[in-house]
């Protein structure tokens, strides 16, 4: 039956039809009561966007590295600067103002922002040292600086972890035969 369209009820009436099949005893009730057709989409779903979208692309444009430093952080409640930049333009586009200068407000007041948080982590970092104690960490630290902390570990850990020595000296004997062998049939 995979070769025609429709729902179970359709195709049992081409086949009664066609005399192909007897005519079922549920099909009088089918037909009196037919079951639920859903709509269909073409396949394609459509993408969502939002009216800051458009804003947002701009942003990238211009920042290019905030892609980088100002990631999504998933279970943080703050949003990303890209969308606060884009919310920041439309709320400033109801109010009247111009495209352009809408952007260029909100593009200021995100360069402030983000001078303003260095400047706190830089006078962070002299009270600290001031007391003689060792500097915070930085509150506002890069996406990529992040995931660099979070695997010094491992690659510091690579140099002492007997497992992974092991496994070290295994490649390098395994190596050292290979060349070995490679020498000894005359070949490179």
């Amino acid at each position: 039956m995979s070769f025609m369209r429709g729902d179970l009820l359709t195709r049992t009436r081409k086949l009664v039809k066609g005399l192909a099949m007897a005519e079922p005893a549920w099909l009088k009730a089918m037909e009196q009561a037919p079951p639920v057709t859903f709509p269909r989409i073409d396949g394609k779903v459509k993408q969502i966007s939002l009216p800051e979208d458009v804003y947002i692309k701009k942003f990238f444009q211009k920042n290019p590295d905030s892609k980088y430093e100002d990631a999504i952080k998933f279970p943080g409640f703050d949003p990303p600067p890209a969308r606060v930049f884009g919310w920041r333009v439309l709320d400033l586009r109801e109010q009247g103002v111009s495209e352009e200068e809408a952007m260029a407000v909100a593009d200021m007041e995100y360069r402030s922002e983000k001078k303003a948080k260095k400047k706190a982590y830089t006078r962070l970092k002299q009270i600290a040292r001031l007391q003689g104690k060792k500097p915070p960490p930085n509150p506002y630290p890069s996406a990529i600086k992040e995931i660099q902390a979070e695997e010094k570990k491992f690659v510091r850990d690579r140099f002492f972890d007997p497992k992974i020595l092991k496994i070290v000296e295994k490649l390098k004997e395994e190596k050292a035969a290979e060349k070995q062998d490679r020498m000894s049939r005359g070949g490179w």
